[in-house]
């Protein structure tokens, strides 16, 4: 590892990144080996956990591929010389913002997106001019293998180099010192990234998760919050870090949803045959997700299978914060409804815990929506729909408090791997004698009338 990192710092220290042909070259290059290796990468990702190739189009290639297509038409543009005004007392000069990349960078994938959470974090790396260490989980094993295969056979080791492992190869790597680290995944591992990154003062972004709550109010739309909420929930059995993980409802409708989110669920006919629907990753998940499923509160669902590693769409009902599935967050295809009398307490409820990754709310009160917009603290989400703002680049996605810290995506991927250095550029032909000395009254009094007007 510490050999691999040198390559790349002296690679690096060539300049040649910072060339924005060499990028653009770059990024063409991922978009052909990835469209050329399609069939393969639908193989491997079927292999890990039977996800279709349609799935892994809508929800990871495809996004990847419009990822690389925005960064190449935009590029010059976010690699520009970005001017600003410039203050009184530093005239005659010109300010400006001047982009450059962080060096060599460390980007930790994660396995429920195995491709979308390892290579869009690359596309915004490469847009900004670093070399790059991609280290995919190694629970999906398939994929990780394919992505270690056809990229490194295409990229030069010194730019781009993937390093597959577990433990042991992501705790080597974390000892050495890189320009900026990037992790998807817990929480529990986020923070040991974050202290090993502490150790070289390293900027890291940490895109993680928690319980993301969805609130219902007695004036939504109860059919399409259904609809939508099955939808977002249940895509990829539940695996994913923004999916909607419990329900927040008012009592008065909570029966209505509970019946509609029934018959919708019913109406996909979720299986592996049908292509809609993905095993648990590992025998170890499925036991965790099991231990969460209370007989007694199963509203719908509630079937499993271990060696197929399958979970039904489970709807729990007369849930309470005390019981076990909202102990932790659930990724996985269970959701719990919890239902609520007060609004107000309800929100107060979700202040006290962990700032979420996501929320939602359903609603047709334009009152309750600002409310909730500013009473409670999440990174991004939706209103009457679930997971879709990730689907546009022009919001960045990320956490805050317990779910992460740092933004990506469209031009925050690339500022989210760039320094922007300040500088001041000056003439000298003209120098005002205001801040040396002698220091006098009159000299503080223009300064003071500077300082107003810049």
């Amino acid at each position: 590892m510490k050999e691999l990192v040198a390559q790349q710092r002296h690679f690096f220290y060539s300049h040649r990144t910072k060339d924005i042909s060499f990028r653009l070259n770059e990024l063409k290059r991922l978009e052909t080996v990835l469209i050329a290796n399609m069939a393969i990468l639908n193989q491997a990702i079927y292999n890990d956990f039977k996800k279709s190739s349609f799935e892994n189009y809508v929800t990871e290639i495809g996004i990847i591929l419009h990822d690389i297509k925005e960064a190449k038409s935009k590029l010059r543009y976010w690699s520009r010389k970005q001017r600003v005004k410039t203050n009184l007392g530093n005239f005659p000069a010109q300010s400006y913002l001047l982009p450059e990349p962080l060096g060599v960078t460390l980007i930790i994938g994660s396995w429920n997106y195995p491709y979308q959470l390892s290579l869009a974090p690359l596309v915004a790396a490469i847009t900004a001019g670093n070399t790059v260490i991609l280290k995919p989980s190694e629970i999906s094993s398939q994929t990780s293998g394919v992505m270690a295969t056809i990229l490194n056979e295409a990229f030069d080791p010194s730019f781009l180099k993937v390093v597959q492992g577990g433990i042991p190869e992501t705790t080597a790597l974390l000892k050495e010192k890189f320009d900026k680290i990037f992790f998807t995944g817990s929480t529990a591992v986020g923070k040991i990234v974050y202290k090993a990154a502490a150790e070289h003062l390293t900027p890291v972004t940490l895109e993680l998760g928690g319980k993301s709550p969805v609130f219902i109010t007695k004036d939504a739309n109860i059919r399409m919050a259904a609809k939508r909420i099955v939808w977002g929930k249940f895509l990829n059995a539940g695996q994913t870090c923004i999916a909607p993980d419990y329900i927040y409802i008012d009592a008065q409708v909570s029966e209505a949803f509970l019946k509609a989110a029934k018959i919708e669920i019913e109406k996909t006919q979720y299986a592996f045959d049908n292509n809609n629907y993905v095993q648990i990753i590992n025998e170890r998940n499925f036991d965790r997700l099991t231990a969460m499923l209370d007989s007694t509160k199963i509203y719908h669902g509630g079937d499993t299978d271990r060696e197929q590693r399958y979970i039904a769409p489970t709807l729990m009902h007369n849930i309470s914060f005390e019981d076990a599935i909202m102990q932790e967050e659930i990724f996985g295809p269970i959701l719990p409804v919890i239902k609520y009398k007060s609004l107000d307490k309800a929100v107060k409820k979700v202040q006290l815990l962990p700032k979420p990754l996501s929320c939602y709310v359903f609603t047709s009160s334009g009152s309750i929506k600002k409310k909730l917009l500013k009473e409670i603290s999440f990174g991004g989400g939706a209103i009457n729909d679930t997971i879709m703002h990730i689907s546009n680049p022009k919001l960045p996605f990320g956490g805050v408090g317990n779910s992460g810290f740092g933004r990506y995506r469209g031009e925050a991927g690339f500022a989210a791997f760039s320094n922007f250095k300040s500088i001041l550029d000056k003439p000298t032909w003209f120098e005002a004698p205001f801040k040396y000395a002698p220091y006098t009254r009159r000299k503080l009094a223009i300064i003071k009338q500077l300082f107003k007007f810049q």
